[in-house]
């Protein structure tokens, strides 16, 4: 590794397994020295284990991205800690089925109060920090599913991500005067445990619609979210990079 984010302090939201924990591998094997956030804390014990062995400064917190009082608090703990927010990666979010003929207000609502509100509260949480250093690096994890392509049972879900892009390139333009950059990354199927727990015939069916004919790895979305919040990419705003082996660029 280039440790092109040696001593930069990021928070990584969701970061407790999956594509969240791709990316915390990626962020400490770069150098960084990172605080973990997700609800469950006993599955952030054990990702800041494994991470132990690159020798990265971690520190973690339980925390609903959905509530605006933990991301405030979420803020101020790695203020305290390190006097620093360079970076954050919003990747925490959810992604339950359900049909529109089948769907309800509480199921819109617990979809988007996950991926849309708390993309909102943890941005407006660490942005006076960064606004006072002068210095900030945002990365929101979208998807193809929404700003791309639709997937039956994800309206919600579709909707929220594009929501997502569309906050990213306002906010571009209110940070700039900051020296604040916000981009996305926007992943295609990638093999996470829940991925995983599909079973071996509904990967075998992914896989085949992908032109590299494989899934993507948690860390392929933590190679692009490292460059997008690392200083080479100092002069790219209000922009999204596509991760998907391919997926969408088959005109049938």
């Amino acid at each position: 590794m280039s440790k092109r984010l040696k001593n930069k302090i990021a928070i990584i939201t969701g970061a407790s397994k999956g594509i969240g924990k791709g990316i915390a591998r990626v962020f400490a094997q770069e150098g960084a020295k990172l605080l973990l956030v997700a609800r469950n804390e006993k599955d952030l014990l054990n990702t800041a284990k494994e991470l132990q062995q690159y020798s990265a400064d971690i520190n973690i917190f339980s925390a609903d991205i959905s509530s605006n009082n933990d991301m405030k608090k979420m803020a101020a703990i790695c203020f305290g800690k390190y006097g620093r927010i360079d970076i954050l990666c919003q990747n925490a979010g959810i992604f339950p089925s359900r049909r529109i003929t089948d769907m309800d207000e509480t199921d819109w609502d617990h979809v988007h109060n996950t991926n849309l509100k708390g993309t909102f509260f943890s941005i407006k949480a660490c942005l006076p920090v960064m606004q006072q250093q002068h210095y900030g690096r945002i990365v929101l994890i979208s998807s193809i599913t929404g700003p791309r392509v639709g997937n039956p049972g994800l309206a919600h879900y579709g909707a929220s991500k594009a929501g997502m892009n569309g906050f990213m390139k306002t906010a571009a333009l209110e940070f700039a005067e900051h020296n604040i950059t916000i981009n996305a990354v926007e992943p295609g199927n990638i093999l996470t445990e829940g991925m995983a727990g599909l079973g071996e015939k509904y990967i075998h069916a992914q896989e085949q619609a992908i032109p590299l004919k494989k899934l993507g790895l948690p860390e392929d979305i933590g190679y692009a979210t490292a460059f997008l919040a690392s200083d080479e990419a100092r002069y790219i705003t209000g922009q999204s990079i596509i991760v998907d082996g391919g997926q969408i660029l088959p005109e049938w």
